[in-house]
């Protein structure tokens, strides 16, 4: 398992360094991987890029990690993988909850796309604004959102977020949070920018084709616990030759 706290400068190179203290672990190769991006609030696009092109970019017809688009012709720009070879196509899990926002959300979303990997968890905050910033006269500056981040399959992160293939609570009873029961996600909070296409209101985000529910006090880490269940019911199945990694 490899757990991302938040997307910075050497997060990149310390992911790949990560993958490769497990490969030299299990003595040369993966059989499956847990990417933990749970109460990830985000950080660098750049870094985010970095972790995601370990695992997309050999199709030549499947690079692009992340899209921006806005009002302005020079707000729309496309990040793309690097062709190459890429981490061998072992099953990966990717957990996220309401606390997994921007680039976790980045790398999240392209990896379930491209179905790379299965994601699970619960639906994430829906941080998917871009901020420019403009200078003004007297040392002072304004802060616009001037576009919004896109998946590769199209998909609008604002207010959104990333719906899990796999829905798995924490196991733990919920909270009430400012007199909503559960976490606040981006759709909760004031004058926040609505989802594409929904200015004037918000569509509800849609259901996960698969739902589990959970009774408190099951174990400490449930998502994690349920994780690992299934990666090594994805990693039996591939050595028993019954499926292919996603």
């Amino acid at each position: 398992m490899i757990r991302i706290a938040q997307f910075q400068e050497r997060t990149g190179r310390d992911f790949r360094q990560a993958l490769q203290g497990l490969r030299t672990n299990s003595g040369g190769a993966l059989k499956g991987l847990v990417l933990d991006l749970r109460f990830n609030p985000g950080g660098l696009l750049g870094s985010a890029v970095e972790v995601a092109n370990c695992f997309i970019g050999d199709d030549i017809n499947k690079t692009l990690i992340v899209s921006t688009r806005g009002r302005q012709p020079d707000s729309n720009r496309a990040f793309h993988a690097t062709l190459g070879e890429k981490e061998s196509r072992y099953p990966i899990v990717v957990l996220i909850n309401a606390g997994s926002a921007s680039a976790s959300e980045i790398v999240a979303g392209a990896l379930q796309d491209y179905k790379r990997a299965i994601v699970m968890g619960q639906q994430s905050f829906g941080k998917g604004s871009v901020q420019s910033i403009f200078p003004l006269p007297g040392n002072a500056a304004l802060k616009l959102t001037t576009a919004r981040y896109y998946t590769p399959s199209g998909h609008s992160i604002q207010a959104k977020g990333i719906v899990p293939d796999i829905e798995v609570g924490s196991g733990k009873p919920l909270e009430t949070v400012g007199g909503k029961m559960g976490a606040i996600r981006e759709n909760d909070l004031d004058n926040r920018l609505a989802p594409a296409g929904k200015e004037g209101s918000v569509k509800e985000p849609r259901k996960s084709p698969h739902s589990a529910k959970v009774e408190p006090d099951l174990a400490k880490d449930y998502q994690l616990s349920r994780a690992l269940e299934l990666l090594r019911s994805l990693s039996l199945l591939q050595e028993q030759g019954f499926a292919k990694s996603r």
